[in-house]
């Protein structure tokens, strides 16, 4: 028997994952925007991975781009940086 009170269960579907290029867009306005400061380091590679719902190798070919751009730099063992200007 049905029970009148019940709802039927709600079904969200998950948001579609951004693009390597929306991230490195999203990277560069949040730099741009004093969220992440010159000299500061980005989080690491897992965190922004889970942060944007991406595998950790979509935000690495991301961290090539932003480097190639001159928007981060990568320090050996220490991280991702914004350069300072």
């Amino acid at each position: 028997m049905i029970d009148s009170e019940s709802q039927p269960e709600e079904v969200t579907m998950p948001a579609i994952p951004m693009s390597s290029t929306q991230i490195a867009a999203d990277i560069t306005a949040r730099i741009e925007s004093g969220e992440y400061q010159p000299g500061q380091q980005l989080p690491t590679i897992a965190k922004l991975a889970e942060l944007y719902s991406v595998s950790d190798g979509t935000i690495s070919r991301v961290m090539i781009v932003l480097r190639t751009r001159g928007t981060v730099i990568g320090v050996p063992g220490r991280g991702v940086f914004v350069p300072e200007s």
